[in-house]
């Protein structure tokens, strides 16, 4: 019984010489890959750094700015100037109407967003005075925030549109007085040195973890009841969230610039 254990070890073992040459961790005898400098499977490319992810979904992994984590609102400044006073209480912030927008002190470039908001309870009003905010990007092209559950809108005016640009590809709103959250990729526009867009910005958007903006391209800052226009400016703007006069909250807020590849 024992010889016959042994056979079976031994046929199964793989010498380490011999795995390393059926799997080795690299090759350079490969084609270059377009654009690159690498070869195809190229063991000296760059390994991407280690990130560890959040402990329970839509939690801050390690690499994240925290803008607002429940306690305080020190990360961002009003837009009248001063301070950001909305009221913070219980984990959440909420508009303080007329208290004005939020923008972050901080200015980013293109990245990843993460942010969470309840749509007051019970509902009052339609249309577009139901739970009306914005997430502005750039402090300019606006994905919407608004009460889209059982309440009818113009399509490129409801939850996770870009307003008046885009509607979303479905409208995943959950009741008001739950928890929803915003998962944004969003690449910047960029301008040339006289100003013309070279490229005009994209935004990703999940809802609720379902995909309503594909790599959407931006049109212009968002605007009101007509078609918007380009207004060149820097790689790198704060981030703001609006004051529509709606008893809007927020938890959550999280950003992972992104570095260019």
């Amino acid at each position: 019984m024992r010889s016959a254990c042994l056979m079976l070890l031994f046929a199964f073992a793989v010498p380490a010489a011999a795995s390393e040459e059926k799997y080795p961790t690299g090759f350079n005898d490969t084609p270059i890959i377009p654009g690159t400098k690498w070869h195809v499977h190229d063991g000296d490319r760059p390994h991407a750094p280690v990130v560890k992810p959040g402990d329970q979904p839509g939690q801050p992994p390690s690499d994240a700015i925290v803008l607002f984590d429940g306690r305080n609102l020190d990360a961002w400044e009003s837009s009248k100037g001063g301070g950001a006073r909305w009221k913070v209480q219980d984990g959440y912030a909420e508009v303080v109407p007329d208290s004005g927008d939020i923008v972050t002190k901080r200015k980013f470039g293109d990245y990843q967003l993460h942010l969470e908001f309840r749509e007051p309870s019970p509902p009052t009003g339609k249309s577009q005075e139901r739970g009306n905010s914005g997430v502005y990007l750039a402090g300019l092209y606006e994905v919407q925030i608004l009460d889209s559950y059982d309440n009818v809108t113009y399509a490129d005016g409801q939850a996770s549109a870009i307003f008046g640009q885009t509607p979303p590809l479905a409208n995943a709103s959950r009741p008001p007085g739950e928890w929803q959250s915003y998962d944004i990729v969003f690449e910047t526009p960029r301008f040339a040195a006289d100003g013309k867009v070279v490229s005009p910005g994209y935004v990703t958007v999940l809802h609720n973890g379902v995909l309503t903006q594909n790599h959407t391209a931006l049109l212009g800052p968002a605007t009101f009841h007509a078609l918007p226009t380009w207004k060149p400016h820097g790689g790198e703007m704060p981030l703001k969230l609006q004051d529509h006069e709606m008893l809007v909250r927020f938890r959550n807020i999280w950003l992972r610039p992104l570095a260019d590849r």
